[in-house]
């Protein structure tokens, strides 16, 4: 058979083939980033994960993609992905695995922890100027390589820990904090715009960028921020220095990461290979692994 023509009946054999759906990774722990992909498909598909909504943007060559967040409190087990792609129904499963969440007692000044009324305002003012900056309308994502460690240092607490506040007052620890001396560089996790650079009252010089595709990454704690608000920035720029304002223990870099208006775990956002479209089974969890050391 002529190459043009068997090139033609290849090209009408992809076509009618049905659209399938992959999870990255295929297992995955609570509060974990999940990326949703569905090839073949002609037009943009919807449905959702964990009976979340699912958003998805086009990323080239009949693939879809959605990045889905998985919520702290679900259960392990299996959590159901459904999506309809050209009029086909698709379903697959992610295992959900025990995260083996620790806990952790810390002692915090009393004003940080049942701040004082004389400080009310500004805190309802923090919120406010948060929440506008989380509601950026949903967009193809701004980075191509992926995401990689604000700052390549041990971690001194995970994603996921309960913490008793002064013995009495617990809370979820919603990031990673990472260790440094004051005054050590701190970068941006990836390409994307900065939506906030403020000093809040609890999470002290603060800086976060907006990713596109629902994504957000904040950097609490700085001792000094060195980008403003509506600046783009490229992945490994510094944006500020190691520190310890607001509530603080000592010089650290707590690190968040939101996902479709969760704070997920930013480890699982790492370890997504967005060039690829894969990432590694999460194993149960555990310690975390420090980050390769830079300095």
């Amino acid at each position: 058979m002529p190459l043009p023509a068997l090139a033609a009946l290849l090209a009408l054999a992809a076509a009618q083939a049905p659209p399938e759906l992959a999870l990255a990774p295929p297992a995955a722990r609570p509060g974990d980033a999940v990326l949703v992909r569905v090839t073949g498909a002609a037009t943009q598909p919807h449905g959702s994960l964990a009976g979340r909504p699912l958003e998805f943007w086009a990323a080239g060559g009949a693939e879809w993609r959605a990045l889905a967040a998985l919520p702290i409190e679900t259960s392990p087990g299996q959590a159901e992905a459904r999506v309809e792609a050209d009029g086909a129904e698709l379903e697959e499963d992610l295992a959900v695995v025990e995260p083996r969440f620790t806990s952790q007692s810390l002692s915090l000044d009393r004003k940080y922890v049942e701040p004082p009324r004389s400080v009310q305002r500004r805190i309802a003012a923090d919120h406010k100027a948060f929440a506008r900056a989380f509601s950026h309308a949903f967009g193809p994502p701004l980075f191509a390589e992926g995401f990689d460690w604000p700052r390549r240092a041990p971690t001194s607490g995970r994603y996921g820990d309960q913490r008793v506040l002064n013995g009495k007052k617990a809370s979820v620890h919603y990031g990673l904090d990472i260790t440094g001396p004051r005054g050590a560089p701190v970068q941006a996790a990836a390409e994307g715009e900065v939506v906030v650079a403020r000093d809040a009252y609890l999470s002290g010089n603060t800086v976060v960028i907006w990713h596109g595709a629902g994504i957000y990454t904040a950097y609490f704690h700085l001792d000094r921020m060195e980008v403003a608000a509506g600046q783009r920035v490229r992945r490994g720029q510094e944006i500020g220095l190691l520190g310890s304002t607001g509530r603080a223990t000592g010089p650290h870099l707590h690190w968040g990461v939101k996902v479709d208006g969760l704070y997920v775990d930013p480890e699982s956002v790492l370890a997504i290979d967005f060039a690829g479209g894969t990432a590694p089974p999460r194993a149960p969890g555990g310690p975390a692994e420090a980050a390769p050391r830079s300095d």
